[in-house]
């Protein structure tokens, strides 16, 4: 802007984006987090209409005459129908929406647990730190599915148990990487500052130490959620998760798997829907990272 008579010297400045803006703009030049944000927002579209039930056809509705058609050969189904004649589109959108359901609620309970125990370990330090972290080193013991396998066994197939089953599964990730940053930011000067005006611990790990490490959590949740899919989908195959009549894409691929030569079009879309939602939130969680990691902005 040129400089005006009476101030000569006077220079306007453009004002600095804030954290919100520079975040958009560097997700938005990043490709991979782009192309997962897609197709995200397509599967949440998808399932939020079944589970508003705007499905093509009601899910448990019967056509006979119509078994086994497949994709394009009535332009009604746009995926075909299933041995009872059901619309296979309208199973799946009720499945995204079952799916992304036990995903959400299970990630959501694995993340406020988690991160409260790694929080608590690592500020607390000593004997607290030991008994939580090998605690959760116990449940890295297992392997995801066959601890998630074993819970629901013990407590019985359903949707509510299979949710509480993969929060229990993914509480010991979220501990570590909740641990990790408290470990650090207990030692800088805010928080010695915030302690010598009287706060109190408690008041100084949720207001001043829990709030600033939220990026790493972030990331971790959008991970997660591919990983609680694909548990779901495992769950249901083996009939200990979602269980009929109401449709999931794990269900899906085990009750059509014996019609996988005459009907492919049965398990290829269930499948597919499972692939591309966890690439999804791979491609976001990876979008995410790189924007907010300062390692990674400053190789930009």
């Amino acid at each position: 802007m040129q400089a005006t008579n009476n101030h000569p010297s006077l220079v306007i400045k453009r004002p600095e984006r804030g954290p919100l803006r520079e975040f958009i703009r560097g997700f938005r030049r990043n490709l991979s987090g782009m192309i997962g944000l897609g197709l995200l927002l397509f599967f949440v579209l998808i399932s939020l209409a079944g589970a508003l039930k705007l499905t093509p056809f009601p899910i448990l509705e019967q056509h006979p005459r119509d078994r086994l058609k497949a994709p394009g050969v009535i332009p009604a189904y746009i995926l075909g129908t299933d041995q009872f004649g059901r619309d296979v589109a309208s199973n799946i959108m009720k499945g995204g929406a079952n799916s992304l359901e036990v995903a959400t609620l299970s990630v959501l309970v694995a993340t406020l647990a988690g991160t409260l125990i790694g929080a608590l370990a690592g500020y607390i330090g000593g004997s607290m730190d030991t008994i939580l972290m090998r605690l959760m080193d116990i449940l890295f013991a297992f392997p995801s599915l066959l601890l998630a396998l074993l819970i629901v066994t013990i407590r019985g197939p359903g949707l509510e148990n299979t949710i509480l089953a993969i929060a229990i599964v993914y509480t010991p990730i979220f501990a570590r990487v909740a641990r990790g940053p408290v470990l650090s930011l207990k030692e800088t000067e805010f928080v010695t500052a915030a302690r010598c005006i009287g706060a109190s611990e408690t008041r100084i790990l949720l207001r001043h130490v829990i709030p600033n490490m939220f990026a790493p959590l972030i990331v971790q949740v959008s991970l997660a959620l591919s990983w609680a899919i694909i548990t779901e989908a495992g769950l249901s195959f083996l009939g200990l998760g979602t269980q009929s009549p109401e449709p999931s894409w794990g269900l899906m691929l085990s009750s059509n798997r014996g019609l996988a030569e005459i009907a492919p079009w049965l398990i290829l879309y269930p499948g597919l829907a499972i692939m591309l939602s966890v690439l999804g939130f791979n491609l976001f969680g990876d979008g995410l990272r790189d924007v907010l990691d300062p390692r990674m902005r400053g190789r930009e």
